[in-house]
């Protein structure tokens, strides 16, 4: 089947252009720059003046939940929401229910996404205190890389020998994604905290999970990196300090600096620590949300290089699970269908232009875990496209909230960003509102 999307601004590698795009069945036959688009027949034209016509979001970054943790979330709830926000694509982090540990439970997640995953899927493999010999028998073709927790709050998927995490950066070839928070410096944090009660308040977050425990741990995580000459990928950073360890890079190159990257999610460059009186726990993620200086400061490095992805860390919890503060509340929030407009708001407000978003959000994610055919409109990729338009007004209510959890902490904000479709390999998986819940995504290749 061909679909030729017509008359909508193309944004690809840093240019904005008029233009038609010709799919013809999974690929991209052909881009056409120019105002009235190109005279060749399709089965299905979609008119797409006034709109932005972007590469669908690889989020590098998500917590899906299955197996194991379904009451919050499931490949298939939440591959859900990822098609109404424009991602076509999203890695799976390890700390399910078995962890993602072993090379049959690896197995057993790609075996569920191939039947209930409506956007294009893989899984990243958990490092442990004692498994580095298995990332030898790890297909590279078939998983985006390794996570490593350098931080608590993480079951036993902690990892904090210094002589298994050095084999760990000796022995991965590929790329290691690091959670990086300090356990002792936060565990003598919370002391402090509990000395007024067992539960300190959520606007405590930031000092149990502080800068001094993000600081200390991702330097380790840098050090151990260019030690063994390792690729590491810090993920959600969140502190201005952090930021001073990452040289700007060219993802994808073969010098030291893009050898080690970093990424910031949505929640960090959107809250700040004065939302917490608004939102309390609904906000409550490791590592935490910090002060507005280090969200200016993150902000300010999407342009400069230093800052390689935007991912969401997108992890659904039941409200129910979320009561309490910094002891009983759960740590983490559901973003992934409303990432890709919350960026988009903060193109509007000037923190970054419409062609960084796009390579923040597909371009570098594809070059840093080296995906095949995928994150760019071009001629012969995958044809994973997500049309957006500014168009009236809407607000996020739980009504909306495809996330099986049912929640969002943006319910009563106001958008006028919409993602109007978004296609996965060609077809058609969701239309202002509608979910194509038959379609059933493709597992992810590297090179």
């Amino acid at each position: 089947m061909k679909i030729l999307i017509k008359g909508g601004l193309i944004v690809n590698e840093g240019r904005v252009f008029k233009g038609s795009l010709l799919v013809d069945g999974e690929r991209i036959e052909a881009v056409y720059a120019g105002e009235n688009g190109p005279e060749v027949s399709a089965d299905q034209t979609i008119d797409a003046s006034g709109c932005y016509v972007l590469p669908g979001v690889i989020d590098e970054h998500v917590h899906f939940r299955e197996p194991g943790l379904t009451d919050k979330a499931t490949i298939d709830s939440e591959s859900c929401a990822a098609a109404a926000g424009g991602v076509t694509t999203y890695f799976d982090m390890p700390n399910t229910v078995p962890q993602t540990t072993t090379l049959e439970a690896l197995e057993e997640k790609f075996r569920i996404a191939s039947k209930t995953s409506h956007v294009n899927y893989s899984f990243f493999f958990g490092a442990t205190n004692d498994n580095a010999h298995l990332f030898s028998r790890l297909d590279v073709h078939r998983i985006p890389g390794i996570k490593l927790f350098m931080g608590s709050s993480t079951g036993n998927m902690l990892v904090d020998k210094d002589q298994a995490l050095d084999t760990i950066f000796k022995t991965a070839k590929l790329p290691i994604m690091a959670h990086c928070e300090d356990t002792d410096i936060i565990n003598r944090n919370m002391q402090m905290a509990k000395e007024g009660s067992d539960d300190p308040d959520v606007s405590l977050h930031p000092f149990i999970r502080s800068e001094e425990a993000c600081m200390a741990s991702t330097q380790k995580a840098v050090s151990l990196a260019k030690k063994h000459q390792a690729r590491l990928h810090v993920a959600h950073l969140s502190t201005a300090e952090e930021l001073e360890l990452f040289a700007p890079c060219s993802v994808g190159s073969d010098t030291v600096a893009a050898k080690i990257t970093a990424e910031v999610t949505v929640g960090h460059l959107f809250f700040s620590s004065s939302d917490y009186a608004r939102l309390g726990a609904r906000i409550k993620v490791n590592p935490a949300i910090k002060s507005p200086v280090d969200q200016f400061m993150l902000r300010q490095s999407l342009n400069d290089g230093r800052i390689a992805t935007i991912a969401t860390d997108h992890a659904p919890h039941l409200l129910s699970q979320k009561q309490g503060g910094c002891v009983k509340a759960a740590s983490g929030m559901p973003t992934i269908q409303f990432s890709l407009v919350t960026m988009l708001e903060l193109v509007d407000a000037g923190v970054l232009k419409m062609e960084r978003l796009v390579e923040l959000m597909a371009h570098n994610p594809a070059r840093l875990f080296e995906v095949r055919e995928r994150g760019f409109l071009s001629q012969g990729y995958k044809a994973d496209i997500v049309i957006v338009r500014r168009d009236e007004p809407w607000t996020v209510t739980s009504e909306t909230v495809l996330s099986k959890c049912g929640w969002s902490p943006l319910e009563g904000h106001t958008f006028r960003w919409h993602v109007e479709k978004t296609l996965c390999n060609g077809h058609l998986v969701y239309d202002q509102g509608w979910v194509n819940r038959q379609y059933i995504g493709q597992p992810v290749e590297f090179r």
